[in-house]
C-alpha cells in the first residue's frame, strides 16, 4: 500500500506562494532544503519550490485540487477570505453527503485549492 508522502507545486515566485500557504495553513515551514519549502499538513507535506518550465499563472486550475479538511468549513473559509484568497466557490453541500461543505479558493498562481468537511 502507498502512503501520500507530498504534494510539490512548482511556481516561478516560490517566496509568494510560501507566504500565502503559510497563513492559509497558519504554521511555520516544517522543512526547507535550498528553494524549495514543506509545510507539514496533516500526514503529508504541502511542498513549494521553483521550476525553470513554470512560468507565470496556472491556466488549468481544474486540473488538480489541493484538498484541506476542516471540522469548520465556514469559519475556515471567512479566516481564508480574509487573508485575500481569491474566492471560486463558496461554501456549498455537493448533495453527495448532507454532512459534507467545500469551499474552493486560488493561490497567488492561479493553482485551486479547497477546504472541506473532514472525512470520517
Amino acid at each position: 500500500m502507498l502512503n501520500l508522502d507530498s504534494l510539490l507545486v512548482f511556481s516561478e515566485n516560490p517566496k509568494v506562494l510560501v507566504q500565502f500557504y503559510k497563513k492559509v495553513t497558519g504554521q511555520e515551514a516544517a522543512w526547507t532544503g535550498g528553494d524549495f519549502t514543506g509545510f507539514k499538513v496533516g500526514n503529508s507535506y504541502l511542498m513549494i519550490g521553483p521550476h525553470d518550465k513554470v512560468k507565470g499563472m496556472n491556466m488549468n486550475p481544474e486540473r488538480i485540487l489541493i484538498n484541506f479538511s476542516t471540522s469548520d468549513v465556514k469559519a475556515e473559509f471567512g479566516r481564508i477570505k480574509g487573508l485575500g484568497a481569491k474566492v471560486v466557490a463558496e461554501p456549498y453541500q455537493p448533495g453527495e453527503e448532507p454532512k459534507m461543505w467545500l469551499a474552493t479558493f486560488a493561490d497567488p498562481d492561479g493553482n485551486y485549492f479547497q477546504i472541506g468537511s473532514e472525512m470520517k
